[in-house]
């Protein structure tokens, strides 16, 4: 097999990145290789309140009809993860050990908030909040809550974001990044990693802008929560171009959900395989890449009118976009 310079270059930049990683990110990624479902290199799951409110009744979904072994989570009962009581937290953990399912990550509203001292964001309406609603002052008070809960789910990783997009977003892009890498550094004590979702309402939204974050940002327990369905929305194109530039070993976490552009130039969500996301190659590239993290299905359609309906077609589409990748999952 003949190599590139792009390969060998790739080869030796994901060497050096191996190299400086702390041995306990090194154990964890050890553990996790081959942690995917049986055959899958992926660890296949979906967010619980993309099926319903009624975490056991998602848990029973993900686990009975969708035959998974792992779930995220972000809000159940009407609450945010973030706000679940100590009893519901106990509640939730014996739901999970009853489906046997684990925890991928902790997927907080962290930093989905105004940045201060910036003219208002366009993005700042309550959208997307998922039951949650914390200002800029309850940030540091979150993080400490998020990490709390990644040690009693058993997870190492907490979803964050970059604060509500910004007009221009260059003044305070220098002290964006120093605050995320301040957040990663408080997880590292803990031994976990923070994981930045690119979303179409915050200051990192597309691969492009995603990594630019990651080479700025160079705490080895920051990784990428790669979304290309939210990349789609902002109009750049995910696979390849977006994730062509994304350094690879430092992709965490994947979120699958799919768009539609309609004849106005704005984006809607689709059921996965149903969009303009090139899924069947994303998911070749990643299981090329060594990629062995959650896929996530994050739905957002609500096309077959409720969340769990909606959730059951999006799931087959991603199946079926999994297998026609050659990828038994």
């Amino acid at each position: 097999m003949a190599f590139s310079r792009r390969d060998v270059l790739a080869g030796l930049g994901a060497a050096g990145v191996a190299a400086s990683l702390p041995s306990w990110v090194k154990k964890a990624d050890a553990a996790m290789a081959g942690a995917g479902d049986g055959a899958c290199p992926f660890r296949l799951s979906v967010i619980n309140d993309e099926i319903s409110q009624d975490f056991e009744h998602s848990c029973k979904v993900a686990a009975e009809d969708f035959g998974l072994h792992w779930i995220e989570i972000r809000g159940m009962w009407n609450k945010n993860v973030t706000e679940l009581s100590d009893q519901q937290v106990a509640d939730a953990k014996k739901i999970l050990a009853q489906y046997k399912l684990r925890v991928t990550d902790i997927a907080s509203p962290l930093f989905k908030t105004d940045w201060p001292g910036a003219p208002l964001s366009k993005q700042s309406e309550h959208r997307d909040q998922f039951h949650a609603d914390f200002d800029a002052k309850a940030q540091e008070k979150l993080l400490e809550r998020c990490i709390t809960l990644a040690h009693a789910f058993d997870t190492d990783r907490i979803r964050c974001f970059d604060f509500w997009r910004l007009d221009d977003q260059k003044p305070y892009r220098a002290a964006i990044n120093a605050k995320l890498s301040e957040a990663a550094e408080r997880c590292a004590k803990d031994k976990l990693i923070l994981l930045l979702e690119n979303e179409m309402s915050c200051n990192t939204a597309t691969g492009e802008e995603s990594a630019a974050v990651l080479a700025e940002v160079k705490n080895p327990n920051f990784m990428l929560n790669w979304d290309p369905g939210n990349a789609a929305a902002l109009g750049s194109t995910p696979y390849p171009n977006g994730y062509d530039l994304l350094p690879k070993k430092r992709i965490g976490h994947c979120h699958s959900k799919d768009v539609v552009r309609k004849p106005d130039g704005k984006y809607d969500w689709a059921p996965v395989g149903g969009g303009i996301v090139d899924w069947v190659g994303q998911f070749q590239a990643l299981a090329r890449d060594g990629f062995h993290y959650a896929v996530s299905l994050e739905t957002h359609w609500r096309g077959a009118g409720t969340p769990e309906a909606s959730t059951r077609i999006s799931m087959d589409g991603l199946k079926k976009a999994l297998a026609k990748a050659g990828l038994r999952c």
